[in-house]
């Protein structure tokens, strides 16, 4: 039986579904995605793509404890299916969906010489006490939430174990971008502050609690997410196995973000400083930026989109097709 079906699970997601829209850009439709669609609204990603067949979750969970020929027939495997709220706060469920389920499938990969590509996050990275660099010990970090901790402990599990070698891990910073409706408070900024700005005129931020952040200067490593999608095919494609930052380098400030936002919306720069609820104020990363020396160093030469072209990019989008 020749392998050549593409398994993508979170393929209604923010990343999967570009990811699908570029594999179908590509000319592949042999493609069988995977999600939980639940109560959201997330099923409406899937309209704008093309794929052989789709899913359930639960479905892909009988197909791991009893693998039988499902898996003889995938020739590459694109992991983005998790649980990513960082206010999560049932360990156990996001042991299992983000643990366990990782870990089972990529064994199963492993064995059938499939490709891996799974979905790490910057959230590992904790405060970023030790910088955010891949050669950084993983048994230094310390992640601020669970959600970032259960994605750790793959990360973990894949070196003491030697998985790493054989897969690619993808520690994705601050993605943004159209198909992220469903995420509700989980949704990015641009988001959130277009729907503000279309409704008030005016933008909400949260106040810094570090005199060396003024308000609004928080700065994060923010990722449109066509980027976040092609350089994931690269890495898959290249067969660059290890674990790999995306981001574009570049710590940009929540105030160059509205700043950017005001602009392609065409309206004037309003911003009101907010207080943060005091269950984020603990968990709150006021700085990250990833190394990208090693991402480099596979020979993507395509560069990223600059914020401003991002925002802008995403804003048109956002008023031909509205917010999905």
């Amino acid at each position: 039986m020749k392998k050549n079906k593409i398994l993508v699970t979170g393929g209604a997601g923010l990343i999967g579904s570009q990811v699908i829209q570029d594999l179908n850009e590509q000319g592949l439709y042999d493609i069988i995605v995977c999600d939980h669609l639940g109560t959201s609204e997330k099923w409406k990603n899937l309209r704008r793509n093309q794929y052989l067949d789709y899913i359930e979750k639960d479905t892909l969970q009988k197909y791991i404890n009893d693998p039988k020929d499902f898996f003889k027939n995938i020739s590459h495997i694109i992991h983005l299916g998790a649980c990513s709220a960082t206010t999560e706060k049932d360990s156990s469920y996001l042991v299992h969906n983000n643990y366990t389920f990782t870990k089972d499938l990529a064994h199963i990969a492993v064995k059938n010489k499939t490709s891996f590509v799974y979905a790490s996050s910057a959230a590992t990275y904790g405060d970023g006490e030790f910088g955010y660099d891949e050669i950084i010990s993983l048994e230094f970090l310390k992640p601020l939430n669970m959600y970032g901790y259960s994605k750790h402990l793959f990360d973990l599990y894949a070196q003491r174990t030697g998985l790493m070698s054989e897969i690619t891990g993808i520690k994705y910073f601050n993605v943004f971008g159209f198909g992220e409706e469903h995420k509700g408070d989980m949704r990015s900024l641009v988001l959130k502050g277009y729907e503000q700005i279309k409704n008030t005129g005016k933008l909400n931020l949260f106040k810094s609690y570090k005199p060396e952040y003024k308000d609004g200067e928080q700065k994060r490593d923010f990722l449109y997410v066509k980027d976040a999608s092609k350089i994931t095919l690269f890495l898959l494609w290249e067969r660059k196995t290890g674990i790999y930052n995306l981001g574009r380098g570049i710590a940009e400030t929540w105030n160059d973000l509205a700043a950017s936002l005001f602009g392609a919306m065409g309206k004037p720069i309003q911003i009101e400083y907010v207080e943060m609820p005091e269950t984020l104020k603990a968990k709150y990363q006021y700085y990250t930026c990833a190394n990208t020396n090693k991402l480099m160093s596979t020979g993507y030469d395509q560069g990223f989109t600059s914020l401003k072209d991002a925002v802008t990019d995403y804003v048109v989008l956002l008023g031909k097709e509205g917010p999905e």
